[in-house]
This record gives C-alpha cells, sequence and structure tokens, in this order.
C-alpha cells in the first residue's frame, strides 16, 4: 500500500451503530492511527466511500472529519482529499490525548506508567536537582497550598511540580513525555483532587517528595513518588466507582 493509496483501508473502517454516530467515526478513526493503520501523511479514503463503510449519512461524517481536523490529527488539501497530518509532535500528542479523554481505562494505565517512570525520576531529581531547581519546586508547592479551594489551579500547579522534577532529573526525554500529556494529565489531577481533603493529602504527599530531593536521598523520593502516585491511582479508580 502506498501514502497516497486508500484503497487497502476500505475494509478497516466499520459500519456505526452508536447513538453519537460523529464521536464514533472519530474513535474508529483514532483507533486506525494508534494501530498503526493510519499513518502520518496517509490519505483517507473518499467521503463517500468512508459514508459507505461507516453505515452513516454525509453530514456525520464532515463533524467528525471537522473536529479530528481542529485537533491536528487530519488536514484537508483542496482538490486532493483529506490526511493524516504530518506535523508529528503535536500529532503525538493529540493521539495520547485522545486515548486518556476516551476511556477511563487508559487513564489508569497513564497512572500506572507514571508510577513506574516518575518513581525513577524523582530519585534522579534526588542526585542531579540544582538549588535553583528545588527552589523552583518549593515555589510551585506554595502556590499548591494557596490554591487548595481553586481545583483547576491547584492541578494545573499539582502538574506543573511533576514536570518541573522530570526537569530537575536532567532526563530531557521523560519531561517531553509529560509535556505532551500535560492537559490530560491536568484533567485526571482535577478529578482525584475532587476526593475529600485530596488536595491537602497531596501537598502533604509533595512535601515527602521535595524533602527527600532537597536531601538528596534517591531511595526515600523514589517510594516517596511511588506512594504519592500509587495513592492518587487508588482515590482516581474510587471517584471513578463513586461517579
Amino acid at each position: 500500500m502506498t501514502v497516497d493509496d486508500p484503497s487497502a483501508l476500505r475494509e478497516k473502517f466499520k459500519p456505526i451503530d452508536k447513538t453519537s454516530l460523529s464521536e464514533e467515526i472519530s474513535r474508529q478513526i483514532m483507533r486506525l492511527v494508534s494501530s498503526g493503520d493510519l499513518r502520518p501523511g496517509q490519505r483517507l479514503p473518499s467521503e463517500r466511500e468512508l459514508c459507505t463503510r461507516f453505515g452513516v449519512g454525509r453530514s456525520s461524517l464532515r463533524e467528525a472529519l471537522r473536529c479530528l481536523t481542529i485537533v491536528g490529527v487530519l488536514e484537508t488539501r483542496v482538490g486532493e482529499g483529506t490526511f493524516l497530518a504530518l506535523n508529528n509532535e503535536k500529532f503525538i500528542g493529540t493521539v495520547l490525548g485522545w486515548r486518556v479523554a476516551t476511556d477511563h481505562k487508559n487513564v489508569e494505565n497513564l497512572m500506572k506508567a507514571r508510577l513506574a517512570l516518575e518513581s525513577e525520576t524523582a530519585a534522579n531529581a534526588a542526585l542531579n536537582s540544582s538549588q535553583e531547581s528545588i527552589d523552583e519546586l518549593e515555589g510551585i508547592l506554595k502556590k499548591m497550598n494557596a490554591a487548595l479551594k481553586d481545583r483547576p489551579g491547584f492541578a494545573a500547579a499539582d502538574a506543573a511540580f511533576h514536570l518541573a522534577i522530570a526537569k530537575a532529573s536532567d532526563n530531557e526525554l521523560v519531561f517531553d513525555l509529560l509535556s505532551l500529556i500535560r492537559s490530560q494529565l491536568e484533567q485526571t489531577l482535577l478529578r482525584v483532587g475532587a476526593w475529600p481533603r485530596g488536595p491537602e493529602t497531596a501537598c502533604s504527599e509533595h512535601r515527602r517528595i521535595l524533602d527527600a530531593i532537597r536531601n538528596r536521598d534517591a531511595d526515600s523520593a523514589k517510594a516517596a513518588m511511588r506512594e504519592h502516585i500509587g495513592e492518587a491511582l487508588k482515590r482516581y479508580e474510587q471517584t471513578h466507582i463513586e461517579g
């Protein structure tokens, strides 16, 4: 299959039987993106073919394509058709964001991945952080304490704290990965913050992480981060059950 030949994709699109047709169309396309059946720069079948494959009307299809174009997954070229976007950095972030935003199980998977990744990052921050980095973390923690009653503000500061630890660890790859999912991270933290005394508990957990980093105690920093994200995962699972 060539990049410009959509024929091999035709069998991948299935009829839609959900109430929100445009949303399910978007989900199917994003699943094809995630699986690698659709690649950056690849052309989609024509609107007529897609309507037939999905079993939907043109208005539902166009709404889905328009939404995916707005978020940067697709791009339309006049006279040529609709293509998967070529901007890989934005594209990867959008795919990750879509997966997390549309399936609570993916949120749990994200937090489990963070459990392993950020525990090591905290340990490295304890070994590699500068005084400037520690001062930055202290400043962010103060912002968190000042925003205990402001859930969106607290979630933004919480995410910034984790990004600052990744930066302090001197691992650019981890920092880039967390930056890609920052908006989804904030949304998850916003929900976890709904737990009774969730923000106060998070501040206390962050203080233990920061103290371990300040003391250059890599083992304690690692353990404190594992405990923090592990407890946050439990709180998220509980809010999902109750919500």
